[in-house]
């Protein structure tokens, strides 16, 4: 895309939009397991290599637990609630910021009470995810943090 056909502004229309960004759902249905969550692509730039994107989960939702090659970099902007990275379970609340390695197991879940929304930061190719098969899950069930994380 041509430098001036670009955006350079995209104002915040309040309740965690941005004009003329698209309020997408979040995976293809059927596609993986998850719950109540939707995304926004807020930044794309194929010469810089990178896109944020904003997620957002209501009340009780949460992102796919999968693991895949790109790393990301991930900022709490609303609510909290709980992550998965590897096998360690963490309360996370409007700023923190979570790395999640490649090939790290991990899954974000919502609070209950309020929205909880998120900026991610990942490369522009990026592989698709993997889904844990019955000998992963048994393996993460071993860890009692991550069961009693999956149970919820």
């Amino acid at each position: 895309m041509d430098i001036e056909q670009r955006s350079t502004f995209r104002p915040g229309q309040g309740n965690f939009r941005w004009e003329g960004v698209a309020h997408q759902p979040y995976k293809q249905e059927g596609e993986a397991p998850f719950k109540d969550i939707s995304r926004q692509v807020l930044f794309h730039d194929d010469a810089l290599a990178c896109e944020l994107r904003y997620f957002e989960m209501d009340t009780g939702g949460y992102s796919t637990l999968e693991r895949h090659e790109h790393t990301h970099a991930v900022m709490i902007l609303r609510g909290q609630g709980q992550c998965m990275v590897g096998s360690e379970v963490r309360a996370v609340k409007q700023f923190d910021l979570v790395t999640i390695p490649a090939w790290t197991w991990h899954q974000f879940r919502a609070s209950a009470g309020e929205p909880f929304g998120f900026l991610c930061m990942v490369n522009t190719t990026r592989d698709r995810p993997v889904l844990p098969g019955e000998a992963e899950l048994a393996e993460m069930r071993a860890n009692p943090a991550v069961a009693a994380f999956l149970r919820e």
